[in-house]
């Protein structure tokens, strides 16, 4: 099993918005499938919004209400990714630098 200082942060948040932590030693269970499954879309939706927000800043025709919601979204993927790293970040540092100089 693994140590407090390996658990997992997971790309969703519990109850009153606290982070969820999954603790195993298994990259291939359920759960650490899932996260990386929706880590995965929660990157790819970034990407996809990005890609529209340079589109909208280069269109003299986007309203300013079109612009809002685009600031509103591309806020929360940057909270999505912002966890992702964090996740990612985590887990580097506690994995055994022997292993990845392979």
């Amino acid at each position: 099993m693994t140590t407090p200082n390996e658990l997992r942060l997971l790309p969703w948040s519990g109850p009153g918005d606290k982070p969820c932590y999954l603790s195993t030693d298994d990259p291939n269970g359920y759960m650490s499938r899932l996260a990386d499954g929706i880590e995965a879309v929660q990157l790819d939706t970034a990407s996809e919004l990005l890609e529209e927000a340079s589109e909208a800043l280069d269109n003299q025709d986007t309203s300013l209400d079109e612009m809002r919601c685009l600031a509103a979204e591309l806020t929360g993927a940057l909270w999505d990714v912002y966890r992702v790293a964090t996740s990612r970040g985590r887990l580097l540092a506690t994995s055994d630098p022997r292993e990845s100089a392979y």
